[in-house]
Formats: C-alpha cells, structure tokens, sequence
C-alpha cells in the first residue's frame, strides 16, 4: 500500500481510501460491497491516468523524489543476483551515498554502481541523502576500473539531488574526484549503460553518467541544478521564494525525460507502470532489465576502441548546440 501522496495525487488518495474502508467493512462480514469496489477501483485507474498524463515537470521532480521511489539498493536486488557489495576508496573511506559491486544480470556478469538515498530519518542521514562525497566517487571509480580488468559492462544507476557541498568535501577534493570520473569513464574500455532512476542532479550525477546508453525512467528528472536551486539565483531578492517560482524554473529546465529525448541527450525513456515505479516495482524492474540486457546485445558486439570513439563522438553531440533568429 502506497504511504506518501503527494499534493496532486490527493483526489486520488480518498478514492483509494474509500476502497480501503470499504474492503476493511466487509471483511469477514455477510456484506456483498463487491461491485461498488470494482466501481470505485474503475474510477480511481481513471483518475490517476487522467493526473498522470498531464503532469507538469515540477509535479515530476516531486514524483522523481517521491519517499516511496524505489532506490537503487531496491532494484539490484531485483534485476541482479548474487550481488556482492563492495566497499571504500583505498583512500579515506567508504561513502554509503555511494553502492557497488559485482553481479549476475541474467546470468551476464556485470558491474552495478549507484547512489543510494536512503529510507528513514536514520538512514537517510548515514546515506547522507544520497549526496557522495569525493571518496564515494572514487570509490565508484575503483569499481567500475575492476569491471576494465575483468572485462565486464558496467550499469550505473543515478539518483542524487547532486554532489555534498560541504567544506571537508571540498576540501579532499570534490570537483577533481568529479571530474577524474569523467574523464574515465570516457574511456573505459568496456560497455556503459547509465538510467536516472530519480533524481539527476548537477555533476553529483553527471559523475555516473558518462556511458555508452542515457536512459530515463518515464518520471526522472536530469538537470544541471534543482528548480530550487535555479530559482534562487536568478528571482530571490527580498521575499520569499513559492511553488511557483520553483515551478517556473523546472517548466525553463527542460528537465524531464520527455524533454532531454527530444533534444537527443538520451537515448530512450523506459516506462513505469501508471502512478509512477513506486506503484509496481517489480514491473519497473522488468523495464529496466529488459532494456539492460537489449542494449548489451548491441554493445558486445563492438570492439573496445569502437565503444570509446563512439563515446566521445556522442559526448560531443551533446555539447552542440545552435542559435535561431
């Protein structure tokens, strides 16, 4: 059962109440309420397609943050097995913002790299909200260099409200972490398959981004700032800064995966069920292996050089752009 709902899944939320109490009425009692269930069930499927298929892009940076989204720990369990985590830099710690390690994905042997945000006020604080510090990423880093010497493709998984800011991170070195995985990955030797299972955020997921394969998840967000973030820099003065103002930057963001497949940054948008992935995980699961194991069958079949000039060919599509008058 869904806990959290948010302010425009609230019609939504007292339809389904309304089932819940009335299957709770008729539970273990000679009450016959079943046509009125499949009535308001009817009812409910409408409702929430009729939201879902006109949200706007601050409604899906909500939903991309959503408390129920799965994570990635949630899906590694699902699309993988026998995975077995791997931990620390070799350097200064082991950031838990930060999840990795060797798995089977239907039998493929893979290398799996994520961010983590974490469930509950404790966790989410020893996950540190899914916000990796320098050594998250160079831990990162030494994982997917084993998936190099062992010559298997390598998933990431990218979900984080961006890179933690703070001193001691600048400090050890944030920005060069940051950047030295750019500059790997690009030329990583085998193939890179990289979903924005939520929320991409600045170079905090740019740093498990640079890949072979761009997917999206149907509501994802992957921007270089937050609407917040945007909104504050270019309209706060005086007052107080509104939904509306957030609203505005993400209608100017063009953060969506709608939006981002339109301007061919990705390669595909991989659906989720109606609600959103947090309504049926096992079948975003399905989506997201499915397309996993189809785009692995193309990769492996090029040779490591051609995997890296078509990367940086690919990046450097990325970065053009043109001016109309």
């Amino acid at each position: 059962m869904i806990k959290y709902f948010l302010d425009f899944e609230k019609p939504i939320e007292e339809l389904e109440s309304k089932i819940e109490e009335l299957k709770r009425l008729s539970n273990g009692k000679d009450i016959n309420i079943s046509e009125e269930v499949v009535k308001l069930e009817k009812k409910a499927k409408a409702l929430r397609s009729e939201i879902f298929s006109n949200l706007s892009p601050w409604q899906k940076t909500l939903l991309a943050r959503h408390p129920d989204r799965p994570y990635t720990i949630d899906y590694i369990h699902r699309i993988t097995s026998d995975f077995i985590e791997l931990h620390g830099d070799r350097r200064f710690a082991d950031d838990k913002a930060i999840v990795g390690g060797v798995a089977k994905l239907k039998n493929v042997p893979v290398i799996i790299v994520g961010h983590q945000k974490g469930r509950g006020t404790k966790e989410r604080i020893i996950r540190n909200f899914g916000q990796p510090h320098p050594e998250g990423y160079r831990k990162a880093l030494r994982i997917m260099k084993l998936a190099e010497k062992f010559n298997v493709p390598v998933i990431t998984l990218i979900d984080t409200p961006g890179a933690y800011p703070g001193v001691g991170a600048e400090e050890r070195g944030q920005a060069e972490a940051i950047a030295v995985n750019l500059m790997q990955m690009s030329r990583l030797r085998v193939p890179i398959i990289s979903i924005v299972i939520g929320e991409g955020g600045s170079g905090g997921a740019l740093a498990l981004g640079i890949s072979d394969r761009l997917f999206m998840l149907e509501h994802s967000v992957y921007s270089v700032i937050s609407p917040e973030g945007c909104a504050a820099i270019l309209w706060k003065k005086d007052g107080n800064l509104d939904a509306k103002d957030f609203s505005k930057a993400a209608d100017t963001l063009k953060l969506t995966a709608q939006d981002l497949l339109k301007f061919h940054i990705i390669d595909d948008v991989i659906p989720e069920p109606l609600g959103g992935a947090h309504r049926d995980i096992e079948k975003t699961s399905k989506n997201i292996s499915a397309r996993i194991l189809e785009s692995l069958r193309d990769l492996e079949t090029k040779s490591a050089d051609t995997l890296i000039d078509e990367r940086y060919e690919r990046l450097k599509r990325i970065s053009s752009c043109s001016e109309h008058s």
